[in-house]
Protein backbone atom coordinates (compact mmCIF):
# COMPACT_ATOMS: atom_id res chain seq x y z
CA UNK A 1 0.00 0.00 0.00
CA UNK A 2 1.53 3.28 -0.98
CA UNK A 3 1.95 6.07 1.41
CA UNK A 4 1.81 9.59 1.32
CA UNK A 5 3.36 12.45 3.27
CA UNK A 6 1.03 15.74 3.31
CA UNK A 7 2.48 18.88 4.40
CA UNK A 8 0.59 22.06 5.53
CA UNK A 9 2.18 25.69 5.78
CA UNK A 10 0.45 27.21 8.72
CA UNK A 11 0.05 31.09 9.99
CA UNK A 12 -1.15 31.22 13.57
CA UNK A 13 -0.37 33.59 16.34
CA UNK A 14 1.84 32.56 19.34
CA UNK A 15 2.32 33.80 22.96
CA UNK A 16 5.98 33.22 23.83
CA UNK A 17 6.95 33.32 27.74
CA UNK A 18 10.13 32.98 29.32
CA UNK A 19 10.75 34.01 33.12
CA UNK A 20 14.16 36.11 33.85
CA UNK A 21 16.02 37.49 36.98
CA UNK A 22 16.03 40.69 37.46
CA UNK A 23 19.54 41.15 36.74
CA UNK A 24 18.82 39.58 33.42
CA UNK A 25 16.97 42.38 31.90
CA UNK A 26 17.45 46.43 32.90
CA UNK A 27 13.79 47.52 34.12
CA UNK A 28 14.40 51.00 34.28
CA UNK A 29 15.37 51.59 30.72
CA UNK A 30 13.11 49.18 29.47
CA UNK A 31 15.87 47.20 28.02
CA UNK A 32 15.23 42.99 27.56
CA UNK A 33 18.71 42.70 26.27
CA UNK A 34 18.81 38.87 24.96
CA UNK A 35 15.48 38.30 25.47
CA UNK A 36 14.15 41.84 22.60
CA UNK A 37 13.08 38.52 20.44
CA UNK A 38 11.48 35.10 21.54
CA UNK A 39 15.14 32.40 21.47
CA UNK A 40 14.97 28.79 22.46
CA UNK A 41 14.69 30.11 25.81
CA UNK A 42 10.48 31.01 25.41
CA UNK A 43 8.21 28.68 25.90
CA UNK A 44 5.48 29.11 22.84
CA UNK A 45 1.85 28.81 23.24
CA UNK A 46 -0.22 28.82 20.04
CA UNK A 47 -3.72 30.65 20.40
CA UNK A 48 -6.53 28.49 19.71
CA UNK A 49 -8.89 29.42 16.24
CA UNK A 50 -5.35 31.97 15.35
CA UNK A 51 -4.37 29.32 12.31
CA UNK A 52 -4.97 29.48 9.56
CA UNK A 53 -3.80 26.85 6.18
CA UNK A 54 -1.91 29.13 3.48
CA UNK A 55 -0.55 26.12 1.47
CA UNK A 56 -1.21 22.32 1.35
CA UNK A 57 1.38 19.93 -0.55
CA UNK A 58 1.34 15.61 -0.67
CA UNK A 59 3.79 13.56 -2.09
CA UNK A 60 4.14 9.52 -2.07
CA UNK A 61 6.52 9.06 0.73
CA UNK A 62 9.51 6.26 0.73
CA UNK A 63 10.67 4.83 4.24
CA UNK A 64 13.80 3.68 2.20
CA UNK A 65 15.36 7.11 1.74
CA UNK A 66 18.70 6.13 0.89
CA UNK A 67 17.95 2.98 -1.30
CA UNK A 68 20.55 2.89 -3.97
CA UNK A 69 18.71 0.51 -5.85
CA UNK A 70 16.30 2.69 -6.95
CA UNK A 71 15.67 3.53 -10.21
Amino acid sequence: MKKYKITHKINADFVAEVIVNEDQIDSKINDLKEYKKPNSKFDFTMLKGTESVTQTTYEQYDENINNSSKE
